[in-house]
């Protein structure tokens, strides 16, 4: 295939995302979430030799609202998945999808030399492949309310 027409993950993945802290409470962390489209939140290393966590709001579901626990006493760390499976932004996104299926994965970091620069989601891969041209992201409020 032609270099110049293979679709990279650079070309595709969010470049707005949060980031918090593994010692955030849980009720915290979505209070300061900015960019919910992304579905998640990338948790901080620790330190120089840690490595990204990630906290999915399908994870929220499962570990705090299904089992009743209080989002005000669980911090992240209890709940993130870690360490979190990333790709590459150069990464041609039909292996993207591959490891998306492998791993069973909605969503991971794009990271470049150590540093989060960006979120890539199946949906995203499948947008970009399947149909480039669907607009997305079309605010609520911008649709006639008396549209059929």
């Amino acid at each position: 295939m032609n270099e110049s027409k293979v679709l990279r993950v650079k070309h595709v993945m969010k470049r707005k995302f949060d980031m918090v802290s593994g010692m955030t409470t849980i009720k915290e962390a979505l209070e300061k979430m900015q960019y919910v489209e992304t579905k998640c939140l990338i948790v901080e290393k620790r330190h120089e030799d840690d490595e990204y966590g990630i906290l999915l709001l399908s994870d929220i579901a499962r570990k705090v609202v299904a089992e009743d626990r209080a989002p005000e006493r669980i911090n992240v760390y209890e709940v993130m998945q870690k360490p979190v499976i990333s790709v590459d932004p150069s990464m041609d996104i039909r292996y993207c999808a591959q490891l998306f299926d492998r791993f069973g994965l909605s969503r991971t970091p794009v990271i470049e030399n150590g540093e989060v620069i960006g979120i890539i989601s199946y949906t995203d891969v499948v947008i970009a492949v399947v149909a480039p041209t669907v607009r997305r992201g079309i605010p609520v409020d911008r649709v006639p309310h008396d549209a059929p």
